[in-house]
């Protein structure tokens, strides 16, 4: 394919802003059509960035012949789902992370890519951001030296509407996320480091519901280590007061240490045995523009992409082992 012509399925809040105005911006891409099951918003949608179609059926805009690559949008639950149709129908898919529900489903998908030759790409978009790529490149020239340990600290607020049934998000019910926002969150953090250090061989977690708000797990800890040796551990909970929020990665090495935010914009620290270095950087207006353009270009031939269904594979395997326990009760 030279001219990418995108149909998103799921037009919802996630691609108002981060994604969805990146496919128009792309050059070779375009948006031409948009999916949502409430017909009225999917026409909202489309009239509000400029798409010149608007389905209220998946299948549908799938079967497009102006659409030849789909971005799955959905919540998890339907991931695999929209996904596979998409493939059978030979058309290649960018699809929302998490990659699916669980990691039996991103198998499925996997497999029915091969079997179609039609290519998948998850997207974590923190592989192709300035501040993470930073990150990649002090670590592998040995700015810190020998990379020993990371600690991951996630601690959030809960959110005013958690604590209603009638008004919680998908997110939090694990039906529809696989888990609550610990797979909506951590999965970043995860696959970004299994780009820093490569795939993590060992891993085991606990997780607990403590304020009751909800089904899923609100606090999460866990501990993993990867093929080059390196040995992790993370703390997550998402029920903290305010004042106690916390959100760092520290990758303490040999001759040095680095810390940075994963979901807060701040500075990259490197701190040295006789330094200590800051660097600022600034994300694209819509996050997911790096990534975006990297998939259209993979599609045309052009370039690989970073985020494939292999390394988001494995980062869901991650993830369910570290909550399994918890949803065999």
């Amino acid at each position: 394919m030279n001219e990418i012509n995108w149909g998103i399925i799921g037009c919802g809040d996630v691609t108002e802003l981060k994604s969805g105005p990146a496919f128009g911006k792309v050059e070779n891409a375009h948006l031409v059509a948009v999916m949502r099951r409430n017909e009225a918003l999917a026409k909202d949608y489309a009239k509000r960035h400029k798409v010149a179609k608007a389905y209220s059926s998946a299948s549908d805009l799938i079967s497009d012949p102006d659409v030849n690559s789909v971005y799955v949008a959905t919540p998890p639950d339907t991931h695999a789902q929209y996904a596979i149709e998409a493939m059978k129908a030979g058309k290649p898919v960018y699809v929302e992370k998490p990659m699916a529900k669980n990691y039996q489903q991103c198998l499925d998908m996997i497999r029915i890519s091969e079997e179609t030759g039609m290519p998948l790409y998850v997207a974590y978009y923190r592989r192709t951001l300035p501040a993470f790529l930073k990150v990649k490149e002090l670590i592998d020239n040995g700015s810190i030296g020998k990379p020993l340990t990371v600690n991951i600290r996630l601690h959030k607020a809960f959110g005013e509407r958690d604590q209603f049934p009638d008004q919680q998000p998908w997110r939090v019910n694990p039906e529809i996320a696989g888990a609550g926002h610990f797979y909506d969150l951590a999965s970043h953090q995860f696959d970004y480091l299994d780009f820093v250090f490569g795939p993590i061989t060992q891993v085991s977690g606990v997780a607990s519901n403590i304020a009751g708000y909800y089904k899923a797990e609100d606090t999460v800890s866990a501990v993993f280590s990867f093929g080059s040796g390196v040995v992790g551990s993370g703390s997550w909970c998402f029920v903290v007061d305010k004042q106690c929020e916390e959100d760092i990665i520290e990758i303490t090495g040999t001759k040095g240490q680095i810390k940075l935010p994963c979901f807060n914009l701040g500075d990259v620290m490197l701190t040295t045995t006789h330094n200590t270095e800051s660097f600022s950087f600034k994300n694209p207006e819509n996050i997911s523009f790096n990534l975006v353009r990297q998939v259209t270009g993979a599609l045309r031939g052009k370039n690989d992409c970073v985020s494939t269904m292999y390394s988001a594979a494995r980062t869901s395997y991650v993830l369910e082992e570290i909550v399994k326990t918890y949803y065999s009760r």
